[in-house]
């Protein structure tokens, strides 16, 4: 038994010592974390693409300074004016991915046609460039501007490939990222099926958008319920920092306790109902 107490020591010393141990892969120049690139998709989706990552970072900052001054100018309680400092700066990433729902969900219902725009240049003869340049004037009203400078990149450099990552980069959409990828198969390799499963995917997101909109009309009372069980305590709290004696006990190592275990249960609890309520959305696997 003491041998085998011995090994589980060492390996749990082992484990513990390994991110020192064994040094992290090496990333490629230039790679973005994964966390600073999903923020950057997320204002592309929400057509702030033009907004530097570091901008908004200080916004944030910002935000979140002058949210805990009034806080605090209001009511002199420490707890208080941390919750709402961290609310406020967390408050501009969470207008922008709200932002990037609200225009992936208007641009999903368009994909259809888009699918379908294509389909006909494709059957009409039109070669594969010279189909996707169309859909900036034949295409829905919001992707026109993106499919405007596909046009212009290809017309400048002649590379489909390029045009094509350049406009991947633009729509920042898991299916825009399905649909070329299709089209940059169909012109490198060839085929005559580019039709037939071009018309499949449009069949396969038209279902997926019915599906969908049905089980969020349905969900959509779990993440109002999240809204309101978080925002109640908040304000019950607000309302009894005006008071003296509430602020004195707030300001107090106990009070300081018990408001950090609220916001610590109040972050998980929220963010296991909006996951609870809301469908998983795809990833950008050909990004």
């Amino acid at each position: 038994m003491s041998w085998l107490l011995g090994a589980l020591l060492g390996l749990g010393l082992v484990l513990a010592a390994s991110p020192w141990l064994w040094p992290r892969p090496v990333e490629r120049p230039g790679a973005d974390a994964p966390r600073a690139s999903w923020v950057r998709d997320r204002l592309t989706q929400a057509g702030l693409h033009e907004v530097p990552l570091a901008a908004l970072v200080v916004i944030a900052a910002l935000a979140g300074v002058v949210a805990a001054g009034i806080a605090l100018a209001a009511t002199p309680v420490l707890p208080v004016a941390a919750a709402a400092g961290t609310g406020a700066a967390v408050l501009p990433f969470a207008a922008v991915a709200w932002r990037a729902r609200r225009r992936r969900r208007a641009r999903s219902l368009a994909w259809p046609d888009v699918v379908d725009h294509l389909v006909s240049g494709v059957r009409s003869g039109l070669a594969l460039p010279d189909a996707v340049a169309a859909l900036a004037t034949a295409g829905p009203e919001q992707t026109r501007e993106a499919f405007h400078a596909f046009g212009a990149d290809h017309r400048a450099t002649g590379s489909f490939a390029y045009a094509l990552d350049r406009l991947k980069d633009r729509l920042a959409d898991p299916v825009a990222d399905r649909i070329l990828e299709t089209l940059r198969m169909a012109r490198e390799v060839g085929g005559s099926e580019v039709a037939h499963v071009l018309r499949d995917l449009a069949a396969y997101l038209r279902s997926d958008l019915a599906m969908r909109s049905e089980l969020e009309a349905r969900q959509s009372w779990v993440v109002s319920a999240a809204r309101l069980g978080v925002a109640a305590p908040w304000l019950v709290l607000l309302l009894l920092s005006t008071r003296p004696e509430a602020a004195a006990a707030y300001n107090a190592p106990g009070g300081l306790a018990i408001v950090a275990g609220g916001l610590v249960v109040t972050v998980v609890a929220y963010r296991a109902m909006v996951r609870l309520g809301r469908l998983p959305e795809d990833g950008r696997w050909f990004a």
